[in-house]
C-alpha cells in the first residue's frame, strides 16, 4: 500500500514539474547540454565506464523528446571534446561507436518527429564509421523542419575560434575581407554554429561548475543551470526544472 502511494505521489510530482512549464511563456529557442557524469555513474555501480556511456545514450533520447514537446528549436549535446582523445583507447573507441549505435536505433523515430541532425566540430581524426553515420543522418534529415539536434563531437571552443580566425586571416590576405569590417557578426559567420542562434540556456549535470571548453563564444549571455544529478540519472523532469527556472530569470544583456 505504501509503495503504491509512493508511486502515485511520484507520478503526481512529475506531472506538476512538467505542468509548471509555461508553454505560452519564454521557451528557450536553443538549449545546450554538457552531459557529464557517465563514468561516475558506472563507478558507483562497479560497472565499466562504457556502461555509463551506454546509459547516458538513453538519456539523450528522453531529453530530446522532452525538448521537442515544449517547442525548443535547437538542442546541442556536448558528446566528445577535442580533449577527450586523452582518455583510454578502449573508451575512446567505444565513444566513437556510440553515434552509429544511437542513430541505428533512433534515426527512424527522429525522422518521424521531423528532427534535423547536425554535427558540430572538426571532422578531422574521426573514424570513418563515426563520420559516415553522422553524415548519413545529416543527409536523411536535412529537409526536416522540427527540432534541430546538434551533436558536438570532436568539438572544442578554443579550437573552433582558432579555426574561424584562420579562415578570416586567409580572407583578409586574399583581399576578400577588409579588417575594418571585422565584427562579432563576421566572426560568428565562421563558427560551426554559423546558422544557429546562441544558446539561451546551458544545462550541465554531475555537479561540475565549469564550461570545459564548450561554446566559449556562443555562451556569452547564456543562462546557466547546474545540477548534481549524473547524466544517466537525468530525467525529463530535471529538464523541465531547468526550463522553469529559466523562465523565472530576467535576461538583461548588460542593460538595466
Amino acid at each position: 500500500m505504501l509503495e503504491h502511494l509512493a508511486r502515485k505521489w511520484t507520478r503526481k510530482e512529475k506531472q506538476t514539474v512538467q505542468e509548471e512549464v509555461d508553454l505560452s511563456g519564454k521557451i528557450p529557442e536553443h538549449v545546450a547540454v554538457i552531459m557529464d557524469g557517465n563514468g561516475r555513474w558506472a563507478s558507483m555501480r562497479s560497472l565499466p565506464r562504457v556502461a555509463g556511456h551506454r546509459a547516458g545514450m538513453k538519456t539523450v533520447k528522453n531529453v530530446v523528446k522532452a525538448a521537442d514537446e515544449i517547442g525548443v528549436r535547437y538542442i546541442t549535446m556536448y558528446a566528445f571534446s577535442t580533449e577527450n582523445w586523452k582518455r583510454p583507447r578502449d573508451e575512446v573507441d567505444f565513444l566513437m561507436k556510440l553515434p552509429q549505435e544511437f542513430l541505428s536505433t533512433e534515426l527512424d523515430e527522429l525522422i518521424e518527429r521531423d528532427v534535423r541532425i547536425r554535427m558540430l566540430g572538426s571532422k578531422d581524426e574521426l573514424p570513418s564509421h563515426t563520420l559516415k553515420a553522422l553524415l548519413e543522418a545529416e543527409e536523411q534529415t536535412r529537409d526536416n523542419r522540427g527540432l534541430q539536434l546538434n551533436f558536438a563531437l570532436n568539438y572544442g571552443g578554443r579550437d573552433e575560434i582558432v579555426k574561424a580566425f584562420s579562415i578570416i586571416a586567409e580572407q583578409v590576405k586574399a583581399g576578400k575581407l577588409d579588417p575594418k569590417d571585422l565584427d562579432e557578426e563576421v566572426i560568428s559567420r565562421y563558427l560551426y554554429t554559423s546558422e544557429i542562434p546562441d544558446p539561451d540556456l546551458l544545462i550541465r549535470t554531475s555537479g561540475e561548475i565549469r564550461l570545459s571548453n564548450f561554446m566559449l563564444w556562443q555562451l556569452a549571455y547564456t543562462e546557466m543551470w547546474f545540477t548534481d544529478v549524473l547524466w544517466p540519472d537525468f530525467t525529463r523532469e530535471h529538464f523541465y526544472q531547468a526550463i522553469v527556472e529559466y523562465q523565472g530569470r530576467a535576461r538583461r544583456y548588460g542593460a538595466v
